[in-house]
């Protein structure tokens, strides 16, 4: 995997949440999901009575993510992007628990998850400030 691609995948896995960027019926739209980055695959999971996945699911999608609320002072602000191409994914038991404990409910409908995974082709990093690829050596 190229450098920004490893990157943007070491900084994902430094976030819990991120938008999923894909259209439904050739209209754009965002999906928020919780993530994780596991052997350099991002793993969704997101409420399946929203049918996002449906969109997402065979389809290349974007996955994005920043730290522009939760930078600690003198941090660097960043902002990451990963596309490839995304499917149903099964997680295991380790897997689930690495996502943390799932809601109770989402827009007043019982949570029921769907699990997606991405296998990032390409990514991107912006950052304000210098150095952040030093800084963040260790997310590689």
């Amino acid at each position: 995997m190229p450098t920004d691609e490893k990157l943007a995948v070491g900084l994902l896995g430094r976030t819990d949440h991120g938008r999923a960027a894909t259209s439904m019926r050739a209209l754009p739209f965002l999906a928020f999901a919780r993530h994780i980055v596991v052997d350099g695959l991002v793993l969704l999971r997101m409420p399946r009575s929203w049918g996002y996945h449906r969109a997402c699911a065979g389809s290349v999608v974007a996955y994005g993510a920043d730290n522009l609320d939760s930078a600690r002072p003198g941090e660097s602000l960043w902002t990451v992007q990963v596309v490839g191409r995304c499917e149903v994914h099964d997680p295991t038991a380790a897997e689930i628990e690495r996502f943390g404990p799932a809601p109770h409910a989402v827009d007043g409908v019982p949570y029921e998850p769907v699990y997606l995974r991405i296998e990032p082709r390409f990514g991107t990093v912006h950052s304000l400030g210098h150095g952040l690829e030093r800084h963040f050596q260790d997310a590689v």
